[in-house]
């Protein structure tokens, strides 16, 4: 059907207000200033300046400029950048970031209202002026772009139409900041060689204090998101000095900002003991099955041209019949060159669609990198890139999803082909959102792995961290600035930098005077102190990663039957164990118990016997001071304590022993009877190295004073079974996390009296109780005081919420967080939440 048919029918219309709703599509500011960086990079740039002019004049107060030295633009190509959603990028095997012939006009009206370009590419200058306060003040409802354009050389206009050409360029003396010929001529000027391209956006968008969203001044050598606190926030969200450093996967531009180069990074390279992950998978569809219609819909119209103009060949040779004469010669040879021609044409079509069919059928194979942030540990999550661009940053998968410290300080990354996964026009999220997350899901997986394969929680997490400074509880506290842990840090990630000049990356050998060492923003090769990488010539070293394997568990469905009825019978035996208690009355009862208790009698010195009543002791150093206890039982007739036994089993820990021991050298002349749990997987509890302090102090531990004539005998403990039992141990610095121990002193008849008055000062008591005169039976409680003190204690217990925790189970440790303190009559208990375990050996959450 013949175009002039259409000339009747309506035709959409782009008005000038679309420049501002084409905008909104950037919420992140820093995404729109990254349009014009990618601009330069798919110019084949080597270098791009971004900096600030002030003029008190325009709105904002100062003007940014992009200048690069990329491959131009002619006045056709620049005609190209006024058309909406025209691009030259678009192709499914280009490598180029622009594929949909919007960022520039989006990004730079996202930052201010008006900009101007200016282009030079072999003989011709060219500049294109797009504003909207053009618009507004002249009333003019569709978009007009003046587009003048000049000689290199003799700087004369090149146009035909002279009129046009005097129209755009008054519109831009009036409406832009440059009121000359000579003004503009200069902006050419600051172009450095034959090509490139400068864009100045000027008029700049405010915020509700009439300030300009983005602060050029706090940091003169940064461009900074305004009214954004440190605090909480990314750096790359803040920065775009930060932004910039990560925004390619492998950076081959130089990024300067206010004229101080921008230290790029290639995170792989950034990362302590980094490990790579091949995935394939079939998921990823959506984008190739597009490519796959549309090549479709190529083939099916070549293949028509080609039938109907090979159709016409044959008609034509049929009318022409034994005619030989010349002119027929050359129409019917004409007329058959172009039939050859849309059959080669539709042969290719043909082929491409047959190869795109193919791979759409193949697995798509991504490249997943892991590594831990020594430098930053708070720093940690999913970077995700898009033909080598930034699109996603600080996703968290996998088990960091759940806020512990397991997979804490792990960085992944990984660069997604165009065909794999499509971006968003802003460039800030996927476009297909379930195989994106299908994507997320695949790398928590790997995470998973990964964090198996460095071993880092076998050997310890709060110890693998206090290897590298990190000494705080807080985890977004950063590490120690001290020498020696700057050096570790440093051994471990080797310095790779990139040269000035073949914008090559080098990476240098590991030296003592470098680790707090600047490097010049014009490093060359031949600083390099490597012998063998110290000229531009030698070709660059890529990264050796080792390679890891995802070890999936292929089990049955009987298998996995089996596994989930084995839970469901954990879980129901703890419930049960919480409810309960179980008597010890054999050592083949203590080996049934989850935990490892040992009874050890210590063997009383038969002097102390003889020795006369020993006085009070002083009062208890602060670390065993205020123990956790409970209210003690109706006091004992001396006849009654006489009556105790020799051996009780009792929990110590090494420094209260060490601590009670000293204490009883000093001030004691009896034998003080202490009975130790041996080492085992009782529940410990570990905190960070650093002391946490909570605004009260530790509990005080107060010890059951007996007659110092008696020769006690073995009797039994009376505990509650646990199923998984999780041993809670308290760093030796941490004061907020309360120490228990289990001690009996034999003292006079008159200790008790001394003990009694205690009760109403310290309020907690450690008692034994005999529960039963002929069962030979002893159970050892923990009672709190009653009233004001016991509501107080409950308070206090209250504030072990939220601590950080590392517990050991069946000989492994494992991260956690207190999520619950109960306070009943016989314990306090914690819950802790684990941040990942292995569900094939212990449950998630205990």
């Amino acid at each position: 059907m013949a175009f002039t048919n259409y000339s009747s029918l309506n035709r959409a219309q782009l008005t000038f207000e679309y420049l501002h709703t084409n905008s909104t599509t950037h919420e992140f500011l820093f995404g729109a200033l990254a349009e014009l960086v990618d601009n330069a990079r798919d110019a084949d740039a080597t270098r791009i300046d971004i900096y600030t002019e002030r003029r008190e004049d325009l709105r904002g107060q100062f003007m940014l400029c992009f200048l690069d030295d990329g491959a131009g633009m002619d006045s056709s190509d620049a005609a190209s950048v006024i058309q909406f959603g025209k691009s030259a990028k678009r192709s499914p095997e280009s490598t180029q970031i622009g594929q949909y012939g919007n960022g520039l006009k989006s990004g730079s009206m996202r930052i201010g209202k008006d900009f101007i370009l200016f282009t030079k590419k072999d003989t011709t200058m060219t500049c294109l002026f797009l504003s909207r306060t053009f618009h507004e003040e002249e009333g003019i409802d569709e978009v007009i772009v003046p587009l003048p354009t000049w000689n290199t050389r003799t700087r004369e206009p090149m146009t035909d139409n002279m009129e046009k050409f005097a129209i755009e360029t008054e519109l831009i003396y009036k409406y832009s900041p440059f009121k000359s010929e000579q003004e503009v001529m200069e902006q050419f000027k600051k172009i450095p060689g034959e090509k490139g391209t400068l864009v100045i956006i000027f008029n700049l968008k405010l915020m509700d204090n009439g300030e300009p969203e983005l602060d050029v001044t706090s940091d003169p050598r940064d461009i900074q998101m305004a009214e954004t606190p440190p605090e909480g926030t990314k750096p790359e969200r803040r920065s775009f000095r930060a932004y910039a450093a990560v925004l390619y996967i492998d950076p081959r531009m130089r990024i300067f900002i206010h004229g101080h180069k921008v230290q790029t990074k290639r995170l792989s390279c950034c990362l302590y003991k980094p490990r790579m992950y091949k995935y394939t998978s079939n998921r990823f569809k959506t984008r190739a099955e597009q490519e796959v219609k549309k090549a479709e819909h190529m083939a099916r119209i070549a293949e028509e041209k080609a039938r109907e103009a090979e159709s016409k060949a044959r008609a034509l040779e049929l009318r022409l019949g034994g005619d030989l004469t010349r002119d027929s010669r050359v129409t019917l040879r004409q007329v058959q060159n172009t039939a050859i021609t849309m059959r080669r044409e539709a042969d290719v079509k043909r082929r491409i669609k047959e190869a795109k069919q193919r791979a759409l059928k193949e697995p798509k194979e991504l490249n997943f990198i892991f590594g831990v942030n020594i430098e930053q540990r708070d720093l940690d999550g999913m970077f995700i890139y898009n033909c080598s661009r930034l699109i996603k940053m600080y996703e968290k998968v996998g088990p960091q999803l759940e806020g512990g410290m397991a997979c804490g300080g792990v960085v992944g990354v990984v660069d997604i082909p165009y065909l794999v996964l499509e971006p968003t026009h802003n460039k800030q999220d996927f476009a297909d959102a379930k195989e994106y997350r299908h994507l997320l899901r695949a790398m928590g997986e790997h995470l998973a792995q990964y964090w198996k394969d460095v071993a880092i929680a076998q050997r310890g997490i709060i110890k693998f961290w206090d290897e590298f400074g990190y000494l705080s509880a807080n985890w977004n506290q950063p590490p120690s600035s001290d020498l020696r842990y700057k050096r570790r840090r440093a051994m471990e990630i080797p310095t790779t930098i990139q040269c000035d000049m073949c914008l090559k990356w080098r990476t240098l050998p590991f030296q003592l005077s470098s680790v707090e060492k600047e490097y010049p923003d014009t490093w060359v090769c031949s600083m390099n102190p490597d012998p063998e990488q110290d000229r531009c010539e030698a070709s660059e070293q890529k990264q050796k990663v080792p390679l890891g394997t995802l070890k999936k568990d292929f089990r049955s469905q009987e298998e996995k039957q089996k596994q989930l009825t084995e839970k469901i019978r954990q879980q129901q035996e703890k419930l049960e164990a919480l409810q309960k208690t179980t008597s010890i009355r054999s050592q083949a009862d203590l080996k049934k118990l989850p935990l490892e208790v040992t009874t050890r009698p210590i063997v009383e010195d038969s002097q102390s016997l003889s020795r006369p009543q020993r006085p009070r002791s002083p009062p208890l150093p602060d670390v065993i001071k205020n123990a956790p206890s409970r209210p003690p039982p109706p006091p004992k007739s001396i006849s009654q304590l006489r009556k105790a036994p020799l051996a009780r089993p009792a929990i110590n820990t090494p420094k209260l022993a060490s601590v009670l021991s000293r204490e009883e050298a000093s001030t004691s002349r009896t034998q003080q009877q202490i009975v130790t749990a041996g080492k085992s997987n009782s529940t410990v509890v570990r905190t960070p190295a650093k002391p946490i302090h909570v605004g009260r102090p530790p509990p005080m531990l107060l010890q059951n004073s007996m007659s110092q004539h008696e020769t006690p005998s073995p009797k039994i403990i009376k505990t509650p079974v646990l199923k998984k039992p999780v041993a809670l141990k308290p760093p030796q610095q941490a004061s907020s996390i309360r120490k228990r121990t289990f001690n009996t002193m034999e003292d006079g008849a008159e200790e008790e009296v001394e003990q009694k008055k205690e009760k109403t000062k310290r309020g907690k008591f450690v008692v034994v109780k005999e529960e039963k005169k002929d069962s030979n039976e002893v159970v050892v409680e923990l009672t709190d005081s009653a009233g004001e003190e016991e509501l107080a204690d409950l308070k206090r217990a209250q504030k072990d919420k939220g601590l950080h925790v590392e517990v050991r189970v069946n000989k492994e440790w494992f991260t956690g967080r207190v999520t619950a303190v109960e306070m009943g009559k016989h314990a306090i208990r914690w819950k802790v939440k684990f941040d990942y375990v292995p569900t094939d050996t212990t449950p998630r959450d205990r």
